[in-house]
C-alpha cells in the first residue's frame, strides 16, 4: 500500500490479499459476537433440557463475559509477544472447541466449563482483530475497517435472535453453537494465509506470571463486585467485599506492574494523556452499551408494549447502530476521531435524556431509541480504537487495544448495575427507570466534556511500513 497520504476519493484499491485479511478478521469477530446475541432466545430450551430455573440458567451468560473479559488482556498481552497470527488463530480455535463442548455437554455443569472455554477464546478475537488493522492498513483505511468491525454487534443483535429462534425450533438448540465449526475452521484456514507473519524483532522477555494472576482476581472480583445486586441477605452481605478486595487487588497490580519489563497491562499507557482520555470514554461507551438492556422495559410500562413484542421496539436502534457505525469508520479520516466522539455523546445525551420522560408518547420513544442507535453506533466504531492504536506503541499496540475491550465490558455491567438498583430504590416502576435513565443521560453528558480533551488533529497521518501478509 502506498504511505503517501490521500484524499478518501482517490485511496488506491484494497489488492486481494488485504480483502481476504478483511474477511478473515470480520468473520472472526462477528463469530463471537454472534454467540452473545443468541443465549437470550435459547434459554428456555436449556432449561428444558437441564432441569434448571431462570437464575442457574442465567449463569450462562455470566461465565461467557467474566471468561472474555478475563482472557482479553491475556491474549492481547501473547499478541504483543508472539504475533498476532498465533494468537488469533489459537483464539478462534479454542472457540470453536468451547462451541463443540457446548454442543455435546450432558450436564448443566460442564455446559458451564464449555461456555467458559468459548468465552476464553472469544476474548481473543477482537483486541487481536484491532491490533492487526493498526498493524497492516494505512490511517487512511483504519477508519472504515474499524467502523465495519464496530458494527458487527449490531448484526449480531438483528440477527442473532431469529437465527436462534429458527435453529431451535428446527434442528435443536445444540445446532446454534455446531454452527460455529465450519466457519472457525474457513477462519482458520484463510487466516493461517493471510494472517501478517510474526515480526522479527519481538523481544518477548519473561512472562509476567504476576501480573497475570493478580489482573484476573481483580477483574473476577470487580465484576462479582459490579454485578452482584443486593437481592438478598447473602448478596447484601457479599457485595461490598467484593469492590474492596478488587480495590485492594488493583493497588498491588499497579505495584507489580510497575517492576515489569514486559508487563500484562503497561502502566506507560495510562501516562499517556490521550490513551488515558480514550479508556475513560472507553467506559462511557460501555455505559451507553448497557443502558440498551432496560430500554425494552421502559416500552411496556410506559406504552404498553407486550413482553412479546418488546424486542421489536429496539429494531431501530439496533439498525441505526450499525449505520452510524459504518458511517462514522468512512467519516473518521475527513472529521477525525475528536469530532466523532463529540457528536455521538452529544447524540446520546439526547436520546437518553428524552427517554426518561415517557410522557411525551411513543413516538418520542422511537425518536430517543433512534438517537440511542446513532450515538451507540459512532462511539463504538473506530474512533477511540484509532485514537489508542495512534498513541500506543506498536509493541504495545494488542495490550492497548485489550484495555479498550475491558473498560468498555466494565461500563456496560456498572450501568445495568446503576439502573437497576436505582429503579429498585423507587419501587421498580416507571418512575424509578425514569430517574435512572435521567442519570445516564447526564452520565453520557459528562463523557461529552470528557471527549473535548481528545486531540482536534490524530497523529494518524503520519504512518509507517506495513508489515507482510501472509507469509
Amino acid at each position: 500500500m502506498s504511505q503517501q497520504a490521500q484524499a478518501p476519493s482517490t485511496l488506491p484499491a484494497v489488492d486481494a490479499a488485504q480483502r481476504r485479511l478483511v474477511q478473515v478478521l470480520f468473520v472472526g469477530v462477528f463469530m463471537a459476537a454472534l454467540d452473545s446475541a443468541i443465549v437470550g432466545p435459547v434459554l428456555p430450551a436449556l432449561r428444558a433440557a437441564f432441569g434448571v430455573d431462570n437464575r442457574t440458567a442465567g449463569l450462562l451468560s455470566t461465565v461467557f463475559a467474566l471468561s472474555s473479559m478475563c482472557s482479553t488482556a491475556l491474549m492481547a498481552y501473547f499478541s504483543d509477544r508472539h504475533g498476532r497470527r498465533p494468537v488469533y488463530l489459537f483464539s478462534v480455535a479454542l472457540f470453536a472447541i468451547g462451541s463443540l463442548c457446548i454442543a455435546a455437554a450432558p450436564r448443566f455443569d460442564l455446559l458451564l466449563i464449555s461456555r467458559a472455554i468459548q468465552g476464553i477464546g472469544a476474548g481473543g478475537i477482537a483486541p487481536v482483530a484491532s491490533a492487526v488493522i493498526g498493524d497492516v492498513f494505512t490511517a487512511e483505511r483504519r477508519g472504515r475497517i474499524l467502523g465495519l468491525l464496530g458494527a458487527t454487534h449490531g448484526m449480531a443483535f438483528v440477527l442473532g435472535p431469529p437465527l436462534a429462534t429458527l435453529l431451535t425450533s428446527t434442528l435443536g438448540w445444540r445446532w446454534l453453537f455446531l454452527v460455529n465449526i465450519p466457519v472457525a475452521l474457513v477462519v482458520l484456514w484463510l487466516g493461517a494465509r493471510s494472517l501478517p507473519g510474526q515480526p522479527t524483532d519481538l523481544a518477548p522477555g519473561p512472562i509476567d506470571t504476576g501480573g497475570i494472576t493478580v489482573t484476573t482476581l481483580f477483574l473476577l472480583c470487580l465484576v462479582l463486585g459490579i454485578s452482584r445486586l443486593p437481592d438478598s441477605a447473602t448478596g447484601m452481605l457479599l457485595w461490598p467485599w467484593f469492590l474492596a478486595a478488587s480495590g485492594i487487588l488493583l493497588a498491588a497490580l499497579v505495584v507489580i506492574e510497575r517492576r515489569q519489563t514486559h508487563a500484562l497491562i503497561p502502566l506507560e499507557l495510562f501516562a499517556n494523556r490521550q490513551l488515558a482520555y480514550t479508556y475513560l470514554l472507553t467506559l462511557g461507551v460501555g455505559f451507553s452499551m448497557g443502558g440498551i438492556v432496560f430500554l425494552t422495559t421502559i416500552a411496556t410500562l410506559a406504552y404498553g408494549v407486550s413482553v412479546e413484542h418488546a424486542g421489536l421496539a429496539l429494531l431501530p436502534l439496533v439498525l441505526c447502530s450499525m449505520v452510524g457505525s459504518m458511517a462514522a469508520g468512512r467519516l473518521l479520516n475527513r472529521l477525525g476521531a475528536r469530532n466523532l466522539v463529540l457528536f455521538g455523546f452529544g447524540v446520546l445525551s439526547l436520546g437518553y435524556l428524552q427517554s426518561a420522560v415517557p410522557q411525551t408518547g411513543l413516538a418520542a420513544f422511537v425518536v430517543a431509541s433512534v438517537l440511542v442507535g446513532i450515538g451507540v453506533g459512532v462511539v463504538v466504531s473506530g474512533a477511540l480504537r484509532s485514537v489508542a492504536i495512534d498513541e500506543a506503541p506498536p509493541a504495545l499496540r494488542g495490550r492497548a487495544q485489550g484495555l479498550i475491550n475491558i473498560f468498555n465490558a466494565v461500563g456496560t455491567l456498572l450501568a445495568v448495575t446503576c439502573i437497576s438498583a436505582i429503579a429498585d430504590f423507587e419501587g421498580g416502576d416507571l418512575t424509578g427507570f425514569s430517574h435512572a435513565y435521567l442519570a445516564m443521560g447526564s452520565s453520557m453528558l459528562v463523557m461529552l466534556f470528557i471527549a473535548f480533551g481528545l486531540k482536534k488533529k490524530s497523529a494518524s497521518s503520519v504512518t509507517g511500513p506495513s508489515p507482510r501478509i501472509g507469509k
